[in-house]
């Protein structure tokens, strides 16, 4: 059974009261009852002597039995008490409320330890029970003389009504005391209780508030009391829980950003292999989903090698980073990296680098340096045989001669053209080459582009039309680069393009963008190889590309003027249809 503040401090003050009179009274009754019962034997004692000195001078007439009692009654008016008066034998000869006749006829009765004191010593006294009124009853005794000579004892008796009206006194004192000092608890319990039961409260509802996570919260609670020192404890530890947890956040936050942040992938898995934290670069990565957390890192990454590295990082092996190819539907090549996490947290650390792109450079590298070994390998074989031929007597044959040099002289224009291309690939890939930032009207560019390739066109029976909008159209590039780009394009839809084929070059303005389209009808491009038509050596027809005088660099290098220039390059064809190649630049406003 729970009680309330307010019930616990009445039940206090109850017992307290209860046990505080309780004491009271028994001290109190003992301490009355033994300082009045002294008093009045006392002044019961003074009485007997005034009693007895007026028998001593009163004579008896010899056969007036009834003398004796009228002296009684005498004394006993005069001494407010009962009085009996007694020969020396103890014979009683007067009484003031018994005859004395009567007395005679049933012997000497009554209490006598008084009398026989007063004979033996002059005085005595006694307490004797009184059945009839339930009240103790004193009993003084004197001893009187008449001539010299014992005449008697003169005894006072009288109950100890004054100390029962006292006691009585006393106990309706204490009654009325207890029930004032109850009703003065009941209200003082209930003060206190209300302002405990309201301090209670806003601390109870303070600390109710401060574990559903809200630390703005104070108590504000005043004084200096109990009460008012918990509350302010309550404030501090709010305010300091406030300022640990936002340093927590911040420092989580912090940690947090930085994870998002990181290009490499991070995880974190427990002792069970469990994966416990991922960033955002780890979901892309492995395509993992919002589910990832909580699974076994070897049920999302399905690698026999990562799960020897992780064996290995909770033995606290030496191993280095483990490099593995992950297939599925984004082919990745990683660096796996495993350390154990320290102190209390039992894990594992996992970061993974995504080396896909640094592969596939790698590989594209050693396709360069084959691709541009097995380029320049024929042009050059083509000029040593040619002049050992002509070292061999061939420049005795003037015709012959003369064909030989023209080999010679062709195959070194397509060494030429392989090394510049090169070199302009090279200052491209290697930001060598600035570009400008200016604003470019199309409408001076393309048309000396296409006064270029007309006679070269017309020779081979391929028409060039520029489709250009009234209004100027300008973009936001570099000049010559721009002009290299269309050089490009143009020369590539001249080259391949057969006999009564159109080339056209097109502008137009979609929103802050500016679309130069390059198209023929020639013979297109086949869709397998649409994808690989920017790579570098990249022919579509490798053997007529070579006859023609292609290096098999130029989109490539169209592909990385665009892109210097903000912009994007694309492709779009069909066998039989022609193709249509679009670069989109930024517009030039104003």
């Amino acid at each position: 059974m729970t009680f309330s503040v307010r019930t616990r401090l009445l039940l206090v003050s109850i017992v307290l009261i209860a046990v505080s009179m309780g004491a009271a009274n028994v001290r109190l009754t003992d301490a009355v009852t033994n300082r009045l019962t002294e008093i009045a034997r006392y002044d019961l004692m003074v009485r007997a002597r005034i009693a007895a000195r007026a028998a001593s001078s009163f004579s008896m007439p010899a056969g007036d039995e009834a003398a004796g009692d009228r002296l009684a009654h005498e004394l006993a008016h005069a001494a407010n008490a009962r009085v009996t008066i007694l020969r020396t034998d103890r014979t009683v000869v007067g009484d003031s409320e018994i005859p004395s006749s009567e007395q005679q006829k049933s012997g000497n009765v009554g209490p006598q330890a008084e009398v026989q004191d007063a004979l033996a010593k002059g005085e005595g006294q006694s307490q004797t029970a009184l059945p009839a009124l339930g009240l103790p009853l004193l009993n003084a005794a004197v001893a009187f003389e008449r001539d010299g000579v014992p005449a008697g004892v003169v005894r006072v008796s009288e109950p100890l009504r004054e100390v029962d009206r006292a006691l009585d006194d006393i106990h309706g004192f204490l009654w009325a005391a207890g029930a004032m000092a109850l009703g003065l608890a009941v209200l003082v319990s209930t003060v206190v209780a209300k302002r405990m039961a309201v301090a209670v409260g806003e601390l109870t509802e303070a600390a109710r508030r401060m574990t559903a996570g809200d630390l703005s919260v104070r108590t504000r609670l005043a004084g200096h009391d109990e009460l008012g020192e918990l509350g302010d404890a309550l404030d501090r530890l709010a305010g300091s829980l406030a300022r640990t947890l936002g340093e927590l956040r911040a420092e989580r936050d912090l940690q947090g950003r930085i994870l998002d942040a990181m290009q490499e992938g991070v995880a974190v898995i427990d002792r069970d292999g469990r994966i416990v934290v991922v960033n955002p670069a780890l979901r892309s990565m492995l395509l993992l989903g919002a589910d990832a957390v909580g699974k076994l890192l070897i049920e999302t990454v399905r690698h026999a090698q990562l799960d020897g590295l992780l064996a290995s990082a909770r033995d606290s092996w030496e191993d280095g980073p483990l490099e593995i190819d992950l297939p599925g539907l984004k082919p990745r090549c990683v660096l796996a990296h495993a350390a154990p996490l320290s102190g209390d947290v039992e894990g594992l650390l996992i970061v993974f680098v995504d080396v896909t792109e640094l592969r596939r450079l790698e590989s594209l590298r050693r396709d360069f340096v084959a691709n541009a070994s097995h380029e320049l390998r024929t042009p050059i074989a083509a000029v040593r045989s040619a002049a050992e031929t002509l070292r061999d007597g061939a420049l005795d044959e003037p015709a012959a001669a003369i064909r030989f040099v023209d080999i010679i002289d062709r195959n070194a224009q397509r060494l030429q053209s392989l090394v510049e291309d090169m070199l302009e690939l090279s200052k491209l890939e290697s930001n060598e080459f600035k570009l400008k930032r200016e604003r470019v009207e199309l409408g001076s560019v393309v048309p000396i582009v296409l006064a270029l390739f007309r006679e070269r066109a017309e020779k081979k029976g391929v028409r060039l039309a520029a489709e250009l909008p009234r209004e100027a159209t300008a973009v936001v590039g570099d000049a010559r680069a721009l002009e290299h780009v269309l050089l490009n394009l143009v020369d590539n839809a001249v080259k391949y393009c057969p006999r009564g084929t159109r080339v056209v070059v097109r502008a137009s303005s979609q929103g802050d963008r500016v679309k130069l389209i390059v198209s023929d009808d020639g013979p297109g491009i086949s869709a397998e190889h649409l994808p690989r038509v920017f790579e570098r050596f990249y022919r579509v027809d490798a053997g007529r590309s070579r006859e023609l005088g292609g290096t098999g660099l130029g989109l490539s290098i169209v592909k990385h003027m665009v892109e210097a220039m903000r912009g994007r390059v694309s492709v779009e064809s069909e066998v039989g249809r022609g193709s249509t190649f679009t670069v989109s630049l930024p517009g030039a406003t104003g």
